[in-house]
């Protein structure tokens, strides 16, 4: 039996390496077959952007690029992953700190935050903090309400029967909490990542054109067209590696505790 679990998941482990597949063909299929049309001459084919994307890798500029894109993205990401699960354990097991604290990030969540980005030049420049601030304001509420909510709806049952086993406030936090709310905080995480790397990217466009930034607007700029798309479709790319390396980090922390689905 445990023979033919193994086999099962394995098959279905290749399944979806070859639906994930099927999915990148399509709509890299379906954006040269636009690219080639043309729809615009602004939208380069797929092979064009991919030829801008290899000649910026093989002449260092992409590389320079994300020397500087990635310092304000990493630590913002660092400072919104850290702080945002602590606020959210904390409002998730207070309920003073939930009513005092949990507006604040959902208004936060809704306002158009992009617009605070002239303030915190006024504020702090146009250097790194600020680049930092605007990846945190993205990353951070998403973040904190995940993980607030997971922590609360955790079933009190299973609180209840590890204090009737005589657990410590810590232990039922680590052993209990923690595995029961690791799915939601994840994907609190997952999708604090992905308003993280929009940040990143927004504040190289609206305060200092550096890093990927920088190969956005002056590509748009002289209508290089194929290295614009190829630069955008970079941080696409990165983000998207980013967030399996969360799901693969979340399978391994949390082992016993994986989404199950149903099979068809």
């Amino acid at each position: 039996m445990l023979h033919d679990l193994f086999r099962w998941t394995d098959v279905m482990k290749y399944r979806s390496l070859g639906l994930k597949f099927l999915s990148a063909l399509i709509v890299f299929g379906a954006w040269e077959i636009a690219g080639q049309i043309p729809i615009s001459y602004a939208f380069p084919s797929f092979t064009e952007s991919m030829s801008a994307l290899l000649r910026m890798l093989f002449d260092g500029t992409m590389f320079k690029a994300y020397a500087e894109t990635l310092k304000p993205l990493v630590v913002g990401i660092l400072i919104s992953g850290a702080g945002g699960i602590a606020l959210g354990l904390w409002i998730g097991l207070s309920r003073a700190f939930d009513w005092l604290f949990s507006p604040i990030f959902i208004v936060m969540q809704a306002a158009p935050l992009a617009a605070l980005i002239p303030i915190l030049v006024m504020v702090y420049g146009i250097g790194l903090t600020s680049k930092v601030f605007v990846v945190c304001i993205m990353a951070l509420p998403v973040i904190v309400l995940n993980t607030a909510s997971a922590v609360r709806n955790t079933p009190a049952s299973l609180k209840e029967m590890a204090f009737s086993f005589l657990a410590k406030d810590r232990d039922v936090l680590l052993k209990v909490i923690l595995p029961s709310a690791s799915p939601l905080i994840f994907s609190g995480l997952r999708l604090g990542v992905s308003a993280g790397f929009i940040g990143a990217i927004l504040s190289e466009l609206k305060i200092t054109p550096t890093g990927v930034g920088d190969i956005i607007t002056h590509s748009r700029s002289i209508a290089d067209y194929p290295s614009m798309y190829a630069a955008i479709f970079s941080i696409i790319l990165l983000a998207v590696l980013f967030l399996n390396l969360l799901e693969k980090l979340e399978d391994v922390l949390f082992e016993g505790n994986n989404r199950g689905y149903v099979s068809d």
